[in-house]
């Protein structure tokens, strides 16, 4: 360990890279794996920049021994992956596929033998397509579902993993999934895909609950991707935009998962005051106590009212349903290569939050980093000084967190390959290890060597 680097840090503090299943996995028919929404949404024409899927992508199923190894060789000590649901129950009901636990069994012990300790997320996006054809999150027998599937593939790998999120991102799953269609399963439905929001927390609090009773000794947790939100100007509308939009962003799921309350202000922007209403018995589950919080954070949001104070815009679909006519203000600040600007200083906002809320909490910083274009130079290198600079600001950010006294008690970086953006197929590099996609030959990029040099 690099010691004058650390400084600030404790030494229990977890160092990590993270992944997920459909992004790096490939082998999406192989072994007995179902389909996912997401392997129906790549195949819809246009849904994906490239019109490219994830059949493939890093061929991590084939390649986790390496790709172990070589995390393992730069110094970090723990790997965020996700589990594919439909790897282990095929159809997303009982009948369970043994091959699928089999290769998680085989990550986890592949960790273990490199000093590494595995944290497994349940749910990355890619539900189970058979549960989306009978309504998917917008009913509650999806969250059922999740508990049952939970159940079995925690006990089948409880002796192996300790640490377990229910879910990653539930915003993302809900609000771009069911409200804006640009991630699976593309639906554009306003206000009704905070419907969607009810059913995952629902399916998180009813899984904790369950895993908690039958494994008490197991460290449960879930991610949620977050967002300091500032106003464009002191105006009122302005002070309007940032309360909609931190209200869909942050309060919508910290609120139940930690005060056991929806915000009403969010749901009288949609409309769904009555339907939470009859909900509310719901949110003593969802609010089942964490042993930490999962925060992927990634840029701030600046935002600006719209001049004639409408913000709803129910014709056009959004990822803000009941103020979609909110402005997002560039500041000036650098960006990505997503158009994200960079804003270390947002992640102690963040962080924050989730501690005004519940002071004793543990957070894991879960997903961080930023996609850059990447050349692989004529000897094989690849230098990226934007991510590495993105890294040095944000793990700073961590260590002012540390310093106001914030529980922050782990960092992973997102994300340890290149890898399948989602709607944006291979046309965006997040790793710190870069991926030819035609050789799958991996090369540690300087971001990769920063955090070896760092940890070593």
């Amino acid at each position: 360990m690099n010691t004058a680097a650390m400084n600030g840090f404790p030494d229990t503090f977890v160092w990590g890279a993270a992944t997920a299943a459909y992004q790096i996995e490939g082998a999406t028919t192989e072994d007995g794996r179902g389909p996912s929404i997401w392997d129906t949404f790549a195949r819809v024409p246009g849904a994906i920049v490239d019109g490219s899927n994830g059949d493939v992508a890093d061929d991590h199923y084939h390649r986790y021994a390496a790709d172990i190894a070589l995390l393992a060789g730069l110094g970090f000590t723990a790997y965020r992956f996700s589990i594919a649901w439909s790897r282990v129950l095929p159809t997303g009901g009982d009948e369970v596929n043994q091959a699928g636990l089999d290769f998680y069994r085989r990550i986890a012990e592949t960790c273990h033998a490199h000093g590494i300790t595995p944290y497994a997320t349940l749910y990355h996006w890619d539900l189970p397509q058979p549960l989306e054809d009978v309504g998917g999150w917008l009913v509650r027998e999806t969250a059922e579902r999740f508990r049952d599937y939970a159940v079995t593939t925690v006990d089948a790998l409880a002796d192996v993993i300790r640490h377990w999120t229910t879910l990653n991102e539930p915003w993302c799953s809900s609000l771009l999934g069911y409200g804006a269609g640009v991630h699976a399963p593309g639906k554009q439905l306003g206000t009704e895909s905070l419907h969607a929001v009810h059913h995952l927390l629902l399916g998180h609090g009813l899984a904790v609950q369950a895993v908690r009773e039958r494994h008490p000794e197991l460290s449960l947790g879930i991610t949620v991707n977050l967002y300091s939100v500032r106003p464009g100007s002191g105006s009122a509308l302005d002070a309007e935009a940032v309360r909609r939009v931190d209200g869909l962003q942050n309060r919508l799921f910290l609120d139940p998962l930690l005060l056991a309350t929806y915000p009403a202000d969010v749901l009288t922007d949609t409309g769904t005051t009555d339907w939470f209403a009859e909900r509310a018995d719901d949110l003593a589950t969802i609010a089942t106590p964490l042993d930490f919080l999962g925060v992927n954070y990634y840029s701030r949001h600046t935002v600006a009212g719209p001049a004639d104070g409408v913000f709803a815009d129910p014709t056009q679909p959004s990822s803000t349903p009941g103020s979609e006519r909110v402005q997002y203000v560039d500041t000036g600040a650098p960006k990505t290569d997503m158009g994200w600007e960079v804003h270390p200083d947002g992640l102690v906002d963040v962080i924050e939050l989730v501690h005004e809320r519940a002071p004793e909490l543990p957070v894991l910083v879960t997903e961080n980093g930023a996609a850059y274009v990447d050349v692989v130079e004529a000897d094989g290198s690849v230098h990226d000084p934007d991510r590495r600079q993105y890294f040095e600001g944000h793990v700073e950010a961590c260590r002012e967190a540390i310093r106001r006294g914030l529980p922050l008690q782990g960092y992973f970086a997102w994300s340890l390959m290149d890898n399948y953006e989602w709607a944006f197929g291979y046309t965006k590099r997040f790793g710190i290890v870069h991926v030819d996609y035609e050789t799958q030959i991996r090369t540690v990029k300087d971001s990769g060597r920063w955090f070896a040099e760092l940890l070593g």
